[in-house]
């Protein structure tokens, strides 16, 4: 598996470059349009990121599509993992930017940059999914951060926006700073940041005594801070509740699956790359770290969800604890039979696939809500049902998706990740995920309570359009009838990190 140079590596590179311009040509049209209410910004970001997918596709045609491609000396790896994450989140993005469009609390004068901010997020996104080096890494991560801190403050007249900007601007810059001197223990321990390299290395400097199991221990906890940031896990986890609340609601969204997702295609691929040897894992007890980890960020979640009375914040700690699930697959990583970690890799993908149609319909309910009833509170869903029946009818499938009730996407997806975990032999975490699946539907049925059993103050039917209604059903059609379509939990079991 040889080092492609960087002018070779250009021509698979082209989907990020197409990003950039993209981001670039759509500052350059916002400069020179005088109606400032107008969309074609939008629709401009939409052709980028649908000429992005081609240009996806084409590269990826290429060659096999089991064939590994390492660009730019090693920096950047194309493989079947980086394609996927790749177009889940051009998927995500175009999803948010269509929320976007839809949004009533957006200045519409600011929009040129807002988009072009999106395309350069994902373009850092892109980066984090295909990274093979600790400075890739560590640049691909601030990239995301930087481009998300302002997309979260975007409400320059909300103070509630400035206060989800400044906080999260606090918590990643102690993270990333605690990442950064993890890295750079890693790299003195094995004089490089090829993660191939580290995977080999470590074990044989840890036999050698040149370094301790302790002084890995240390470094991986210090790492975990920044990509645990980005996935929200337990203890990284206080930033997420306040950004979701104030940032704007196609934003929140975006970040609930987006980032998420990124954040596990990092955390997947650092370490099963680089720390994944059944030495190197046996060692430090990883496992036992990482499902502790597991355990708490699903229980905090669930347990601080109970109380919420924003819909916003209630799905923030929602994602916290989802990302708790996700974790259990990861505990998988540390498991020395090879067709279990391929299993645990699998199961993480397929539940992303099932969380991006549910957790964004769910947003996408919030968004329409606040704009026809000005509200974010559970109690502005009171009567739903007889005042907008059909958008109740698809909030109601995307919460008890999200408890993971039969036979909906969720229940599947938490099958596959369950049944991963039961193989792995970790019966306790099993057992603490399906006690915190029991009580996550008390507050996903608070909301579903309201809109069903609560009269609303105001009984004046929602209108909605024929285009709104078109855009939801693209959410829940999938979450209905996705544990029906084999062909997504085959793609998921296909898709091989190497």
């Amino acid at each position: 598996m040889g080092y492609l140079e960087n002018i070779p590596s250009l021509a698979y590179f082209s989907p990020e470059i197409l990003l950039v311009v993209f981001a670039a040509a759509v500052i350059i049209l916002d400069l020179l349009i005088k109606n400032r209410e107008s969309q074609k910004t939008a629709y401009l970001a939409l052709v980028g990121l649908g000429c992005t997918l081609v240009a996806i596709i084409i590269t990826n045609s290429f060659s096999d599509a089991n064939e590994t491609k390492n660009l730019f000396f090693g920096m950047i790896r194309l493989d079947g993992f980086a394609v996927f994450f790749k177009i889940l989140l051009l998927l995500a993005t175009a999803a948010t930017i269509l929320f976007s469009l839809r949004s009533e609390e957006l200045d519409a004068k600011l929009k040129g940059e807002y988009y072009a901010l999106l395309l350069a997020v994902t373009f850092g996104m892109f980066l984090m999914a295909s990274s093979t080096n600790l400075l890739m890494i560590f640049i691909s991560l601030e990239t995301v951060s930087l481009t998300s801190y302002i997309l979260a403050g975007f409400l320059t007249h909300s103070p509630r926006s400035s206060e989800a900007a400044f906080k999260y601007i606090t918590y990643g810059a102690v993270a990333s700073g605690t990442m950064l001197f993890g890295l750079s223990l890693i790299f003195g321990m094995v004089g490089s940041g090829d993660l191939a390299t580290i995977g080999q290395q470590l074990p044989i400097v840890l036999a050698n005594g040149n370094v301790t199991a302790l002084g890995v221990l240390i470094a991986i906890t210090f790492i975990l801070a920044g990509i645990g940031y980005k996935i929200a896990s337990v203890p990284f986890h206080m930033w997420s509740p306040d950004v979701y609340e104030g940032a704007p609601i196609p934003i929140t969204a975006f970040l609930s699956v987006a980032s998420k997702a990124a954040g596990f295609a990092l955390f997947l691929r650092f370490f099963h790359s680089g720390f994944g040897k059944p030495e190197v894992v046996q060692s430090i007890d990883l496992g036992l770290l990482l499902a502790i980890v597991s355990a708490l960020t699903m229980t905090i979640g669930n347990l601080a969800a109970l109380p919420q009375q924003n819909v916003k914040r209630l799905l923030a700690y929602s994602s916290i604890a989802h990302g708790g699930y996700l974790l259990m697959g990861a505990v998988l990583l540390t498991n020395g039979d090879a067709a279990i970690v391929n299993k645990g890799i699998g199961a993480i993908i397929f539940y992303l696939i099932v969380y991006f149609f549910m957790n964004l319909g769910a947003f996408y309910v919030v968004v329409l809500m606040a704009n026809e009833a000005g509200t974010e509170m559970i109690e502005g869903y009171r009567g739903l049902s007889s005042r907008a029946p059909l958008v109740a009818g698809a909030m109601a499938i995307f919460l008890f998706s999200l408890t993971g009730i039969p036979f909906l996407a969720g229940f599947f997806g938490k099958w596959v990740l369950f049944t991963a975990v039961l193989e792995g032999k970790l019966y306790w975490l099993a057992f603490v995920g399906l006690i915190n699946s029991v009580i996550s539907l008390y507050y996903y049925a608070r909301i579903a309570k309201a809109m069903y059993f609560e009269a609303a103050e105001d009984t004046d039917r929602l209108s909605f359009s024929k285009g709104t209604f078109a855009l939801l059903s693209v959410f829940v059609v999938p979450t209905i009838f996705i544990g029906l379509l084999n062909i997504f939990y085959s793609l998921s079991e296909n898709i091989k990190l190497q």
